[in-house]
């Protein structure tokens, strides 16, 4: 076995929408963990099973800087925010473009997340707060 058919093997291996659950619930508690850690109160190691790897290390790197600048501000104190709207796309089969509106006090932001089926679960390989 080669190099390349080894990593094709035991890599994640996609699948089919049928047999895993509705994307709704997921896609609500990923756009509010991504909004938390991007304000810094939470750590983003509590996501990792939910993300694929280039991902994790894209919001790692957002929730440092986060981190960094909640360090240097005065008032620590967290916004409160909520879930407007979740709104789910079956682009494909074992793919999902989710989009969740969230608000707070000061503005509204979207967060889009693509789902993809990976080794019987739903893993969010792309996540963008616009």
């Amino acid at each position: 076995m080669t190099t390349v058919d080894a990593e094709e093997f035991f890599d994640f291996q996609p699948c089919s929408s049928e047999g895993l659950p509705d994307p709704i619930g997921l896609l609500e508690n990923l756009a509010t963990s991504v909004i938390e850690i991007l304000l810094g109160v939470r750590d983003v190691q509590q996501i990792a099973r939910f993300v694929t790897e280039p991902t994790y290390d894209m919001l790692a790197g957002r929730a440092l800087t986060a981190r960094r600048a909640r360090a240097a501000q005065r008032d620590r104190s967290v916004p409160g925010f909520t879930i407007c709207s979740v709104r789910a796309c079956h682009a494909a089969d074992g793919v999902v473009e989710g989009a969740v509106v969230v608000r707070t006090a000061v503005r509204s932001r979207a967060v889009a997340i693509r789902l993809e089926g990976l080794d019987d679960h739903w893993r969010a390989t792309a996540i963008a707060v616009l």
